[in-house]
C-alpha cells in the first residue's frame, strides 16, 4: 500500500473547525480550483512569488504543480509539507511547513493562502495554529519563522496574534522595486508559555525518519 512506503499520506491534523492533510489527485483538483477563483484582492501582491499575478488556469496549475514537485524532491535533509485545509469537508486554502537539516536545526519556516471567499473568519490563523502545534509538538521544533510584506497587515496579525516576535527585515526585489518583509520568530518557550485552542494530530507514528528525526 502507498502508506507503507510514504506513511506521510496518513498524517492528519485537526483543529475545532478544520482538517489539514495531504490531499487526493482530485481534492489537488478541488483546491487548484479554488485558487483559480482568488486568494487576495485585486490590488494586493502578498507573495514575493508572484504566481498569483497569473490568469486563473495558471494559478490553478502552479497549485497543482508545486505540490507534485515538493513531494518529488523530498529528502529528509530538505522538505516541505504541503497540506490542504478542509472545512466542513471542503478544501478552502493551503498551509505549508518547510525546513533544511531539521534534524539538527529544528527550525521550520510556514506559509499559507486561504480562497477569498473565506477571508476574514480567523481561518487562516487556525491554519498556521495547527501546523505549529504539529512542529512543536510533534516534530520538536525549538522554532518557527514566518515572514510577510510590511503592508500585508492580515498577516502580520495573524503571527502577532499567535506569539511571533519580530526578528528583523528582508529586502527583496518584486517587480522591479524593492519589497520589504518583516521577519518572525516563535520560539519553543513562547508557543508553551500561553494556552492555545486545541488540535489534534493522528497518522505521526512512522513519519519521522521522513522529517529527518527519530
Amino acid at each position: 500500500m502507498l502508506i507503507n512506503h510514504w506513511p506521510i499520506r496518513g498524517l492528519s491534523v485537526r483543529t475545532d473547525r478544520l482538517e489539514l492533510r495531504l490531499p487526493t489527485e482530485e481534492e489537488l483538483a478541488e483546491i487548484a480550483d479554488v485558487a483559480a477563483r482568488g486568494v487576495h484582492g485585486p490590488d494586493e501582491r502578498p507573495f514575493l512569488t508572484p504566481w498569483t499575478d497569473q490568469p486563473p488556469a495558471g494559478r490553478a496549475l502552479d497549485v497543482m504543480q508545486t505540490h507534485w514537485s515538493r513531494l518529488g524532491r523530498w529528502t529528509p535533509k530538505d522538505w516541505a509539507l504541503d497540506l490542504v485545509a478542509f472545512h466542513e469537508g471542503r478544501p478552502i486554502g493551503m498551509q505549508d511547513l518547510r525546513a533544511v537539516d531539521f534534524g539538527v536545526r529544528r527550525e521550520i519556516v510556514s506559509g499559507s493562502w486561504l480562497g477569498l471567499e473565506h477571508h476574514g473568519r480567523g481561518l487562516g490563523t487556525e491554519m498556521r495554529l495547527a501546523v505549529l502545534h504539529l512542529a512543536f509538538a510533534e516534530l520538536g521544533a525549538v522554532s518557527a519563522t514566518s515572514a510577510s510584506f510590511t503592508d500585508n497587515h492580515s498577516a502580520l496579525t495573524v503571527s502577532r496574534k499567535l506569539g511571533y516576535r519580530p526578528d528583523g527585515i528582508t529586502r527583496d526585489v518584486l517587480h522591479g522595486e524593492v519589497v520589504e518583509s518583516q521577519r518572525f520568530r516563535l520560539s519553543r518557550e513562547d508557543w508553551y508559555g500561553r494556552e492555545r485552542p486545541p488540535v489534534t494530530v493522528s497518522g505521526f507514528a512512522g513519519c519521522e525518519a521522513l522529517f529527518g528525526i527519530g
